[in-house]
């Protein structure tokens, strides 16, 4: 027998009444304190891991930056320091003022090497400190200078990925953060060196890797705690961002924030033209 209009509105409104308790329910459950209070615990910590990302990459363009400025440079550095010396050298042989001959001694001390260090340590160390071969075997790893200041696209691209999905602090227990820890400090390096087939293994064994099961939502004083934590953690990157920032190779990379490789380029063309002046002028002296 089919079931009549009067039945049909009747299950309609139990219906009704069942899914408007449902959706009570669920308007209950998103408005309890701890609901909340897990939901900002959670964006606080994707908004900490995207600047551990952006301190990290800006970190590893420093760094490198320094590296290659001090490899690509350095010789210029030193020819223009050895330069002005003998300039002063053949002012205060032409003039003899007791000035003059301070001033060139002063400067000829500036490029004397440290006396008796490399031969001392049979150069694993020479006046910078430990050689790059040296340190590379006592730490068992080759040398490998950077290629550039900033890592290609598809590396930065692949960190980025691996960053967010590995990164210790979103470990729930401290054995999984030390796993993570030890994985991301695997990725750091290899992204430092802009190795893309390192990185792309990793991210192939972080996939294979074991997935860390889901914990129930935690204590209001946990979230609390945790709250804390994020942001002790957020002042401390605040610090080392600025601290990069105000340093001289920072204040540099800020110079050319498209194209930081361009401008050792540009920087080695004034040294070259400043080298070319200086032995011009003292061809001059000593004719």
């Amino acid at each position: 027998m089919g079931e009549t209009a009067g039945e049909r509105v009747a299950g309609e409104q139990v219906t009704g009444e069942h899914a408007g308790e449902r959706v009570a329910g669920q308007a209950g459950d998103a408005e309890r304190p701890e609901a909340r209070l897990e939901k900002a615990v959670r964006a606080a910590e994707q908004a900490l891991i995207e600047f551990e990302i952006a301190v990290e990459t800006f970190r590893v363009e420093v760094e490198n930056f320094s590296r290659l400025h001090h490899q690509k440079l350095g010789p210029m550095y030193a020819r223009l320091d050895e330069l002005d010396a003998q300039l002063a050298e053949a002012r205060a042989a032409l003039s003899g003022d007791p000035d003059d001959l301070r001033k060139a001694d002063e400067l000829r001390a500036l490029v004397m090497p440290m006396p008796g260090v490399e031969e001392l340590f049979h150069d694993w160390m020479d006046s910078d400190g430990l050689s790059p071969e040296a340190s590379a075997m006592l730490t068992g790893q080759a040398v490998q200078p950077p290629k550039r200041v900033r890592p290609s696209e598809e590396a930065r691209k692949l960190y980025r990925e691996l960053a967010r999905k590995a990164h210790p602090d979103l470990a729930q227990d401290e054995p999984e953060r030390e796993r993570r820890d030890e994985f991301i400090t695997r990725v750091n390096a290899a992204y430092g060196r802009g190795d893309v087939a390192q990185l792309k293994q990793l991210g192939e064994e972080w996939a294979a890797g074991p997935v860390p099961a889901e914990q129930p939502p935690s204590e209001n004083e946990e979230l609390y705690a945790r709250l804390e934590w994020l942001s002790r953690r957020k002042e401390l990157l605040s610090l080392m961002a600025q601290e990069l920032e105000e340093s001289a190779i920072g204040a540099m990379l800020r110079m050319a924030p498209d194209d930081p490789d361009r401008l050792l380029e540009e920087i080695a063309e004034q040294l070259l033209a400043q080298v070319s002046e200086r032995e011009k002028d003292l061809a001059k002296l000593v004719q």
